[in-house]
């Protein structure tokens, strides 16, 4: 089968956010209203999308999945064409979402699919991560970012049980992942073999299965802001800080 040669997007918005309780008792996750205007996250991540030309988007729907129909419908409003893929019951996990939009047509036929999770928020050069990604010819590319901040404070302990120094929230010399990926043609292909009624997972089956079967994967680092919105604690501080964000421009005419 000859597939398209195009672009379109899977954006993960179907998780509870037990971690941002009691904010999600009430909203969807990627919908709690951020910053002055109280615009919901999800609409910076498809305004960055509609920046960088990619139209089709698949929204992957699965918890309170009403409250991002009713504020975006069918994205004309924001210049895209929105498809909505509901979860199954019983099947948990993105990589779940993703192979149920493949299986049941939400997500078209396309050579490219950039998988990207909607409680994230990145100035993200899609642009350059698809010229990457064609230009390695890779099966998968991973978005990645060098180097860790904890979010705490280390020792290192030494003989007799006696602390000989102290590090406050250092950085790792890491390559951590971003929360965006693109998908060539075998990797959706596998995605959907590994589907399954447990909870699986992109980065703890898909990717592994691939390396496994020596598909190609990729890496594309960013060296650009990016802000997992997961807990209370970072909420409020995107909340604070959203007018200063780099992608405040996508929706501040």
């Amino acid at each position: 089968m000859v597939m398209h040669s195009k672009t379109e997007a899977a954006v993960l918005c179907g998780g509870r956010g037990e971690r941002l309780r009691p904010l999600t008792d009430y909203f969807q996750k990627t919908m709690i209203p951020i910053g002055p205007k109280k615009l919901p996250l999800l609409l910076y991540v498809i305004s960055l999308l509609e920046h960088h030309g990619v139209n089709r988007i698949t929204m992957l729907t699965g918890y309170r999945s009403e409250d991002i129909r009713r504020y975006f419908g069918d994205g004309e409003a924001y210049g895209v064409k929105l498809e909505y893929s509901e979860d199954p019951k019983g099947r948990t996990g993105g990589l779940n979402a993703v192979a149920n939009a493949l299986s049941n047509g939400a997500i078209s036929r396309c050579n490219e699919l950039l998988v990207c999770c909607g409680d994230i928020l990145a100035d993200l050069d899609i642009s350059s991560l698809l010229t990457r990604h064609r230009s390695m010819k890779a099966d998968a590319t991973l978005v990645l970012s060098k180097g860790y901040t904890l979010p705490v404070g280390t020792a290192r302990v030494g003989r007799g049980g006696l602390v000989v120094s102290v590090d406050e929230k250092p950085s790792l010399n890491l390559s951590v992942t971003t929360g965006y990926m693109v998908l060539g043609p075998a990797a959706m292909a596998l995605a959907r073999r590994l589907a399954s009624r447990e909870n699986t997972n992109l980065m703890t089956h898909l990717l592994p299965a691939m390396l496994d079967k020596d598909l190609k994967v990729a890496a594309y680092y960013t060296k650009k802001v990016w802000y997992d919105v997961g807990t209370l604690s970072s909420f409020e501080k995107l909340d604070m800080e959203i007018e200063k964000h780099p992608l405040s421009f996508l929706v501040n005419p």
